[in-house]
């Protein structure tokens, strides 16, 4: 799945991992129309983000 078709706020892992860490869920951000990339920021550390692009593929197929 690509992150463009997530929605805001959906848990998604950037590696294929049945049983995730929490250090390994993502959640997706808004869109930064600057940069055009979506902000996305870790699950169990909010402080930590990343910006990453629309066509990256993503993992929501896991257990948490």
């Amino acid at each position: 799945m690509k992150i463009k078709d997530l929605k805001k706020g959906d848990f998604f892992t950037r590696t294929p991992n049945p049983d995730p860490k929490d250090s390994q869920v993502w959640i997706r951000g808004d869109y930064d129309r600057e940069a055009k990339r979506y902000e996305c920021t870790r699950f169990d550390n909010i402080c930590v983000s990343v910006l990453l692009p629309g066509d990256k593929d993503v993992y929501t197929e896991f257990v948490f």
